[in-house]
Formats: structure tokens, sequence, C-alpha cells
């Protein structure tokens, strides 16, 4: 084969690599520079995003990889450098695929499914629940995304071990004005913790914000950050009907709700109005999950510390309050589930058979079945 003809193949296996970050080939990226072949010797230019790329190790691995499996090169030499400012701006537009900076991607239009999982209060496992749904429905082979929107209790990234040995997430990778998610067990992650870290801290900083903050960061999550094409949004709210629930609502009217609750009434009476608030902004209701519910101990008995019902109890009182609301699913409680929680090993992934696992694999199921209905979207079609 000539030089030529092996510049060629080399470039078409270099094009495939994919950026572990954009998730996109790097022939697509635009990211390939000069490839030249002198005998077996291939020597292959690749433009990396911004200086210190966090994935330029990988790159470089797995370029340097794909031309080595073209058959007559015998040794890769790769180069790496840095795009220019009118280059990323090139990639930036191209990525939003010519949406305006800061424009909402998941209007009405959107045909991703945007899922808020909500609660009444806090503590009944409702983040837990939200990171274990995500990686379920990523494991089933959908494209995931996650926004964890409960600024002063964030807690998804420990959930996911997006976390180093101090216990803190990792700070998003820029270009220019958007932000690119880290990716925890193929599920797109944000939030307000990656962005707290600072020098010489051994610990991320709290969060002390009013309403006008809290609307501010859940827009820049929404706008700012690139999911890319996405199956399903799920954004874990935080507790109640405060800011970040009237936020929500009026940037995503058109989003679903998950309600979470525990089996007691403790939990289930407030969970009812976390529902009907997101009803009230036009919100609709998929369904509730039960959380906490009763376990089965090894004698055959079962132990329902935190009574029963809860869940039903919810999903009744909503249908009466409107369209008919089902029981999705009870989780009972699980050593298994708190401590892959505490590991950063989601229960889905470290115990499949566990039976919390097996309850939220069911709820994971039955939502990827129910697909986004088309009511209220318009289809890119007219009729002759």
């Amino acid at each position: 084969m000539s030089d030529a003809a092996l510049t060629d193949a080399v470039r078409s296996a270099v094009a495939g690599v994919v950026d572990p970050e954009l998730r996109r080939p790097l022939g697509e990226l635009d990211m390939l520079r000069e490839i030249e072949v002198q005998g077996d010797l291939a020597r292959v230019g690749i433009a990396l995003t911004i200086v210190g790329c966090p994935a330029a190790d990988r790159i470089e691995r797995e370029v340097r990889a794909a031309a080595a499996g073209v058959a007559g090169i015998g040794a890769v030499d790769v180069e790496l450098g840095v795009m220019s400012p009118d280059e990323r701006r090139a990639l930036t537009e191209k990525l939003r695929d010519g949406r305006p900076a800061r424009q909402m991607p998941f209007g009405p239009d959107s045909l991703t499914r945007v899922i808020a999982v909500t609660s009444g209060k806090g503590g009944v496992g409702k983040s837990t629940m939200t990171a274990n749904l995500a990686v379920a429905l990523a494991r089933r082979g959908l494209r995931v995304g996650l926004i964890d929107a409960d600024v002063h209790g964030f807690s998804i990234p420990a959930l996911l071990g997006l976390v180093d040995d101090d216990g803190l997430p990792p700070a998003p990778t820029r270009i220019d004005d958007l932000m690119l998610p880290p990716v925890a067990y193929d599920v797109k992650v944000i939030s307000i913790g990656m962005f707290l870290r600072r020098p010489g801290e051994d610990a991320a900083g709290a969060v002390a914000w009013r309403g006008p903050m809290l609307h501010r960061t859940v827009q820049q999550f929404l706008t700012d950050v690139f999911f890319g094409d996405l199956d399903v949004l799920l954004i874990d709210m935080p507790p109640g009907t405060g800011d970040v629930a009237i936020s929500v609502g009026q940037l995503l009217p058109h989003a679903e709700v998950l309600v979470v609750t525990t089996p007691q009434s403790a939990a289930s009476d407030v969970a009812v109005r976390s529902g009907l608030v997101a009803r009230q902004t036009g919100q609709r209701i998929i369904g509730v999950v039960e959380t906490m519910s009763a376990m089965t101990l090894p004698d055959g008995s079962t132990l329902d510390l935190f009574g029963a019902g809860g869940g039903s109890e919810v999903a009744t009182a909503l249908s009466a309050a409107g369209d008919t609301v089902l029981l999705l699913g009870t989780v009972p409680l699980s050593p298994a589930l708190r401590t892959g929680g505490d590991v950063g090993v989601p229960v889905v992934v470290a115990d499949p058979a566990d039976p919390a696992a097996r309850a939220i694999d069911a709820v994971a199921a039955t939502l990827a079945r129910q697909g986004r209905g088309l009511s209220g979207r318009s289809l890119p079609f007219a009729p002759r």
C-alpha cells in the first residue's frame, strides 16, 4: 500500500476515535490536524479543545491505538496541540446545532424527556433513588443526563462516585462559555458541588443563596451545560415547594414529575403538596415511588420500620386532584442500597439482585416503556 493510501487509512481510523467528554468522533469535531505516513511510521496531529484538557492522555492513547491498528503501520507519533479561539468558537456553535448561546435546549419541541424527581420533605431517599434510576436507565441503553438541582443539599456526585479522595467532585471542563458535564456510569452529571472547590480546602463549600441566585443556577445548568442528544434528563429536585421547584416549573413547564415518599404519613402527606405545586405549573405527574418500604428479614418475616401504604396514599390523593397517578414501585429498606450510596457505587450496579436494585430497575423499565408523549409538540412536517 502506498504512503498516500496508508495516510488515508490512518486518517479514517483516527477520525473515528470518540472524544470522551463530548462523546463525538474527533473527525466530526474537526480535531484532526496534519496526518502523514512515511514507510511504516504514522505522524498524527490532534488539536485538543483547551490547554490542560483532562481527557488528553486518554485521547492520545486511543488515537495511538487506532493508528497502530492500521495494517502496515509499525510506529505512531502523536502530536497534541490546542484549538485556536476561532476554532473553539466554531466548535461550540456546532455543538449547539446553531442554537444561540443561553437558549433553552430542552423546550417543548425537544426530543429529550425531562423528569423532575421530587419529594415533600428531605431524608426520604429521593437523591439515592434519582442516582440509581439514572444509572438503571443508562444500563438499558438510553442516553441519560442528570442535574443535581438540590443546590443547598447537593449529594449526587458522591452517590455516583464522582469525587476524589477528599470527597470533592471534579470541575466540569469549559470550552469558552460551554461546560462539559463529568460522566459516571454513562450518565452525564452536573451539580453545584462541582463549582465550590477551593484550593487548600478538604470539603466543598456550603451554599447560602436566595431565590434569584437559585433560579440563575438552574437556568445555567439547563442552557450552558452541553449534554448533547439525550433520551432522558433527570432533575434531582430539592425537597418541598420552594424557589427551585417554582423555577423549574417556569423553565420547564412541559416536564414530567416523579414523586418520592416513604410509607410514613409524615412524609406522604407532604409529598402530595409537591405534586400539586408541579401541576400548578403545568407539569404532569407520571407516578409515585415509595422508598424505605418493608424489608424481608433472613427468617422470612418483614420489617416495616416506617409503616406501610404511604406511596399508595400519595397516588390516590394526587389522582383525586387530577389525572390518574400510579404507584410505580416500592423500594424496600436495603443495607446494600445504603452502602452503595456511601461508596459511590449505585446498588443497581453493585448488587443487581438486591431487592432494592430490582425494584428500582422495574421503575426504570416502566419509565423506558412509557416514552414521551407527542401532546402539545409541533412535529417537523405539515399536511398537504
